[in-house]
């Protein structure tokens, strides 16, 4: 897995106070590589139940494929994004409390 913990956390955190941090989560979802962001997606996915968490591999992929819009438009443009995240982060066994807190 390319992206940290701590991008994720960031992420999420920024997501729960999106009027406040749009466009600085913007900025740094843009300045994520290719492979970030796709997993990025991945993770988006697997908490919305797209996919099992025992298919990642499947679920980057297929998020690499169909990367046709900025991913920070995709995401922003999810109801509940940040949630998805936090659940697909779970399900994968990231653990990211301790990164938010850091953030904080």
């Amino acid at each position: 897995m390319e992206i940290s913990a701590s991008q994720v956390a960031q992420v999420i955190l920024m997501g729960h106070e999106l009027e406040r941090a749009e466009v600085e989560l913007r900025a740094f979802i843009e300045g994520m590589d290719e492979d970030e962001q796709a997993e990025l997606t991945a993770i988006y996915w697997i908490g919305r139940g797209s996919f099992e968490p025992e298919d990642w591999d499947e679920a980057v992929d297929t998020a690499r494929a169909e990367a046709t819009t900025p991913t920070a438009d995709y995401l922003l443009g999810s109801p509940h994004f940040a949630d998805h995240l936090e659940a697909g982060a779970e399900a994968l066994g990231l653990d990211i409390a301790d990164e938010e807190e850091d953030l904080l």
